[in-house]
């Protein structure tokens, strides 16, 4: 085995980890895999011989990689970052709770977790990634970030704040799911009261269709709406979709994906409270949603 296979084969083993990242800090799985090529191509221009711990250099480039796709990024999405609803990782039918599902559900990122990040300014959503999600130390982020180690908590803990601010679902599968068929049962039924019996008042829908426009899309338009009589005006709209609607897991919770002819088409992600829909992310960008796959 040469340098290079064995090379290969070390960033191999980094891989999933190095996706993790990526993936948390840019919420586009696209664009994840992008910044771990990059992160590949840079380990093989370089010299490592004398690296002490590959997986620790692996992840901070990575980080800087994104880092500078976030910076891109900020000033291109100005106009659309309230409506902007990330990529959800993994997508399964939902056939009830199983050991897998649990252990997915247990290492995945909501997506309305992930929409919180998108508010973030780039460094502090890196700060508060790698170190409450990965537990990198301040030190390292400090260097990626180029700021001292105290300025980079404060970053930190800038984001920890927003992040706590943020509706929390009750992550309960079983009762999310009882919810989410609650939901689609009134949508079917175009059930109006059925449908705002479940909604929190404050309930807030965001709805990403990406370049779509009225004329082509329907009722399949970039959206943000708030409070539960305006939610549901809405949700009556998606009734024509309905019959390709069913349950699926998002990112390891109950939510439901709409595939037509074996093509995903929109993807839908709730949070509950206290029995009560808070907040629903809807993802029907169809240049991102056919590159995502149902799992059994």
């Amino acid at each position: 085995m040469n340098d290079t296979d064995q090379l290969a084969r070390q960033f191999e083993q980094h891989r999933g980890q190095l996706r993790a990242v990526a993936y948390r800090m840019l919420g586009s799985l696209t664009e994840a895999e992008d910044a771990v090529q990059e992160a590949w191509l840079r380990l093989n221009r370089s010299d490592v011989s004398e690296v002490g711990n590959l997986a620790g250099w692996l992840t901070t480039v990575v980080s800087r990689v994104c880092l500078d796709m976030l910076r891109s990024r900020k000033s291109r999405r100005e106009d659309s970052l309230d409506t902007f609803v990330p990529d959800p990782i993994s997508i399964r039918q939902d056939n009830g709770p199983s050991p897998e599902d649990q252990a997915v559900q247990a290492d995945a990122v909501g997506l309305a977790m992930l929409v919180v990040l998108e508010t973030l300014a780039p460094a502090e959503r890196l700060a508060f990634v790698l170190h409450d999600m990965f537990g990198v130390s301040f030190d390292e982020i400090a260097q990626i970030v180029d700021k001292s180690p105290a300025a980079t908590r404060q970053l930190a803990s800038r984001a920890r704040r927003r992040v706590q601010g943020a509706p929390a679902g009750d992550g309960d599968p079983g009762r999310q799911r009882e919810i989410v068929d609650a939901f689609l049962a009134a949508s079917r039924g175009g059930d109006f009261e059925a449908l705002l019996e479940l909604l929190d008042p404050d309930v807030v829908l965001r709805a990403d269709a990406g370049a779509a426009s009225a004329e082509y899309a329907g009722p399949a338009v970039s959206k943000l709406v708030r409070g539960a009589r305006a939610v549901v005006e809405q949700a009556l709209l998606f009734t024509r979709m309905a019959p390709h609607t069913e349950h699926a897991l998002i990112n390891g919770m109950p939510g439901t994906v709409t595939v037509l002819n074996g093509r995903v088409m929109g993807v839908m992600d709730i949070v509950v409270a206290n029995g009560k829909i808070t907040e629903i992310n809807i993802l029907a960008d169809l240049d991102r949603t056919q590159q995502l796959k149902l799992s059994a």
